[in-house]
């Protein structure tokens, strides 16, 4: 394992203390371990500071990057993929879980088909784990198929990230559904997106979820 790792994984947090705990110890039972955590906690206060900074302390892969005032979940994930130093970069919300294989089935998939972007297929699951149903990932998906409906769950989503070596792509800073936004130019620029049929994450549906 070479000192930089194969892929930086991107968790804004706002107010999902919860939550967070479990979704970092889904990432940390992957098969696949070559990959650092960047938690970017949108949640500027002393309290907060001290109760992530824990996580960083159990584990030297993950590191915290603390926002000096809250700026939503977009601009979080921006400031997370200028920090990261992954050949990939992958997105987990705060409260969403990872199945234990994701991320050695996803790498797989995308080095077969020679990849720049992937996503799963996930199933919903509600406050307290129950499951709901299950959302399928269509193998290809176009601009024009994803303007009628956003078919991606963002927590399932692995790139590269040489694709934001092109600087208009960025999260929007948007109160809600900034990765559709980010989607949309993407296939509008013809990259590629193809999904791998296996429900490798569950979303959390709160009633405080915002998409």
């Amino acid at each position: 394992m070479s000192d930089m790792p194969v892929v930086s994984i991107i968790i804004p947090f706002y107010k999902k203390k919860l939550y967070i705990k479990e979704t970092i110890e889904s990432i940390l039972r992957q098969t696949y371990q070559d990959f650092e955590i960047i938690i970017i906690n949108d949640e500027p206060n002393k309290i907060i500071v001290n109760f992530l900074n824990e996580f960083s302390k159990f584990d030297k892969r993950i590191k915290i990057l603390l926002n000096k005032n809250n700026i939503g979940a977009g601009e979080s994930r921006n400031r997370g993929i200028e920090h990261s130093t992954g050949e990939y970069v992958a997105f987990c919300d705060a409260d969403d879980l990872w199945k234990k294989n994701k991320l050695k089935l996803q790498l797989g998939f995308m080095q077969e088909f020679n990849l720049d972007f992937s996503f799963t297929g996930y199933e919903v699951i509600d406050e307290n784990n129950n499951f709901i149903n299950i959302r399928k990932a269509k193998k290809n998906i176009n601009f024009f198929q994803l303007r009628k409906s956003c078919n991606i769950g963002l927590s399932t989503v692995v790139l590269k990230k040489k694709i934001f070596d092109n600087s208009d792509f960025k999260f929007a800073s948007l109160k809600t559904q900034e990765d559709y936004v980010l989607w949309l130019k993407l296939s509008r620029n013809y990259i590629k997106m193809m999904g791998l049929d296996q429900t490798l994450t569950s979303w959390r549906k709160s009633h405080d979820s915002l998409s």
